[in-house]
C-alpha cells in the first residue's frame, strides 16, 4: 500500500498539471471580440415610417397576408416550415386573373424563437430554403453542435472575454450552418415579405424587433447586423443561454417620432384604439436615451411575445385609430387581412392529479413558466377576432339606413370603421383532429435537436391543420371559389 503522503504528493501533482492544462488552454485558446453594432447617422435615420413597416412593397394588393410563428426550438422551426410548404402547395387566383401560389401573396412574417430560424431563413432564401432547411438546421443536432463548441476548452477564453457570452458561440454556429454572413441589408435585398423577429429587453422586459423602425429610435445601424445574431437573440432562452448584448446609441441621431404617431401622443384624450399605440410608445422611449442605457441585453423573444403576435395586434389597431382620426393609410384598399397563427406550444400531459404528493420543485418551475406565456398566446387569438368583430359592427352602423352621419354622435367611430376583414388562422396541435398524433406532437421537447421522424411529423401535422382549418375553409369561400389546393390530400392524411 502506498503511503499516505505518497498519495497526498501525487494528487497535488495532477492537480498542478490541470491547472498548468488549463492555463495554457486559456493562454492560447481564442479570446473573442463582441461584435459591436454601429450607430446611424443623422443622414441615414428615418422619420416617417409608418405602422411598422409592414405595408412596405405591397401595391395595391387587396389582401394583406401576415404569418406569425412562435417560439419552441426545433420544434416551432419545423411546424413553421410545414405551414410555409402547405402554402406553397396552394394556388389562388390573383386579382389580374391569373394563378398564383397561396405563399407568394404573403406580405409579413414575425417570429420569435425557433419561429425566426424559418421567418429568416424564407426571408432570405426564398423557394432555396426547400432545398436546404431540412438538412442545414431542422435535422441537425444543432443542440449537440453547441454544447460541444461551449466544452471545448479552445473556446473558453473567448467565452470569458468581456461581453461576449454562449450566445454568441450560438450566433456563430447558426452563421456556419444556415445563415453564411448574411445580414439585414441582404434580406432587404432579397424582396421577400417583410420579416419581423423580436428579441426581448432583459432590463425593461420591451420587446425589440429588428426592424429599421426600432433601430432607428436606438440610432443603431441595422443593416449591417447578421441575421445569425438576430436569431441568437431571439433564441437566447433564459439561464439555458447568456443575453446577446448590442448597443445603443438613442439620441445621437436627431431622431424624431413619426408625426402620425406623436399626433396621438399630444392628444389629451386620444381614440381609444391608440392606447395599445402608447403603450408600445413608452416601451420605444427606453430605447432613446444611450446616456442612461449604454447597452441592451437581449433574450429570447418568446419570454415578451410567444406567438410573435404582439406586433401585429399593434399593427391592426394602429391602423383602426390613424383611420377614425380620419387620416389616410397606405393600407386603405385592403379589404382582407389574413392571419396565420402558427402556435407550436405543446402540452406535455402529468397525473399530478392522480397523486396524492406534489410535484417536483423542478416541475413545477417549468409549468410556472409555461402557463403565463400559454394562457396570453390563446388571448392574443382572440383579441384578433374582438377586432374583427368591432370592425364589422361599425361597418354595419354606418351601413344601416338608420344611421345620420349628422346627427349620431359616434360618426367618427362608425364613418371612418375600417373596411377590412380579419380572418385568423389557428395553427395548432390543440386543434388538430387526430387525438395519437396530438398527443405525440405535445410531448416533443423544446430543443434543438429532434429526431428526423419528428420533424417530418411536425411538418405533415402543419399541412394538414391549415388544410382542413374551418376559417381557412371560410377564406376559401370568400374568395369566390378562385382556390385550386393542389395537396394531394392523402399525402397528408385529410380525412
Amino acid at each position: 500500500m502506498m503511503p499516505r503522503d505518497g498519495a497526498a504528493r501525487i494528487a497535488r501533482r495532477a492537480l498542478l498539471l490541470a491547472v498548468l492544462v488549463l492555463a495554457a488552454l486559456l493562454a492560447f485558446g481564442r479570446s473573442a471580440n463582441r461584435p459591436v453594432n454601429p450607430p446611424l447617422s443623422e443622414e441615414q435615420a428615418t422619420y416617417e415610417q409608418r405602422l411598422e413597416g409592414m405595408e412596405r412593397g405591397r401595391g395595391q394588393h387587396e389582401d394583406l397576408v401576415i404569418l406569425a410563428f412562435s417560439g419552441g426550438g426545433t420544434r416551432a422551426a419545423a411546424f413553421s416550415y410545414g405551414v410555409l410548404e402547405a402554402l406553397r402547395d396552394v394556388e389562388v387566383t390573383s386579382a389580374g386573373g391569373g394563378k398564383t401560389r397561396l405563399l407568394d401573396e404573403v406580405d409579413v412574417i414575425t417570429g420569435v424563437s425557433g419561429g425566426s430560424f424559418t421567418a429568416l431563413g424564407y426571408g432570405l432564401y426564398g423557394d432555396r430554403l426547400f432545398e436546404l432547411f431540412e438538412s442545414a438546421f431542422l435535422k441537425r443536432d444543432v443542440q449537440g453542435a453547441l454544447i460541444r463548441r461551449l466544452l471545448n476548452p479552445l473556446n473558453w477564453r473567448a467565452l470569458w472575454s468581456a461581453g461576449w457570452s454562449r450566445s454568441e458561440l450560438a450566433a456563430q454556429l447558426y452563421d456556419e450552418i444556415l445563415f453564411h454572413g448574411a445580414t439585414f441589408a441582404e434580406l432587404e435585398r432579397a424582396g421577400g415579405p417583410v420579416i419581423a423577429v423580436g428579441a426581448t429587453e432583459l432590463t425593461s422586459g420591451a420587446r425589440l424587433v429588428f426592424l429599421p423602425q426600432n433601430f432607428d429610435v436606438m440610432c443603431a445601424d441595422l443593416s449591417s447586423f447578421k441575421l445569425a445574431r438576430a436569431a441568437a437573440a431571439s433564441s437566447a432562452v433564459p439561464v439555458v443561454l447568456s443575453p446577446l448584448t448590442i448597443n445603443n446609441y438613442g439620441g445621437r441621431c436627431g431622431y424624431r417620432q413619426p408625426a402620425w404617431l406623436k399626433a396621438f401622443a399630444d392628444q389629451s384624450n386620444p381614440p381609444r384604439p391608440a392606447g395599445r399605440i402608447l403603450k408600445r410608445l413608452e416601451e420605444l422611449e427606453r430605447l432613446d436615451d444611450a446616456a442612461q442605457d449604454r447597452y441592451f441585453h437581449l433574450v429570447d423573444g418568446a419570454v415578451s411575445d410567444n406567438l410573435g403576435l404582439r406586433g401585429v395586434l399593434d399593427f391592426l389597431e394602429a391602423f383602426e385609430a390613424l383611420r377614425l382620426a380620419g387620416q389616410p393609410t397606405p393600407l386603405d384598399h385592403v379589404r382582407r387581412i389574413i392571419v396565420f397563427v402558427v402556435n407550436s406550444a405543446s402540452s406535455p400531459s402529468f397525473d399530478w392529479n392522480n397523486k396524492e404528493n406534489s410535484p417536483s420543485a423542478a416541475s413545477i418551475l417549468v409549468k410556472a413558466a409555461g402557463v403565463p406565456v400559454d394562457r396570453y398566446a390563446s388571448e392574443s387569438i382572440e383579441l384578433l377576432r374582438d377586432i374583427d368583430a368591432r370592425w364589422t359592427a361599425q361597418r354595419a352602423i354606418r351601413d344601416s339606413v338608420a344611421f345620420d352621419k349628422k346627427k349620431d354622435p359616434t360618426v367618427a367611430w362608425v364613418a371612418n370603421a375600417p373596411n377590412a376583414d380579419i380572418y385568423p388562422i389557428e395553427v395548432s396541435f390543440q386543434v388538430l383532429a387526430d387525438k395519437e398524433e396530438r398527443d405525440y406532437l405535445n410531448q416533443l421537447p423544446t430543443s434543438f435537436a429532434l429526431p428526423a421522424d419528428a420533424v417530418d411529423r411536425l411538418r405533415a401535422a402543419a399541412k394538414k391543420i391549415v388544410l382542413a382549418s374551418p376559417d381557412f375553409q371560410q377564406l376559401l369561400k370568400a374568395s369566390g371559389g378562385h382556390v385550386e389546393d393542389n395537396v394531394r390530400k392523402t399525402s397528408v392524411g385529410m380525412r
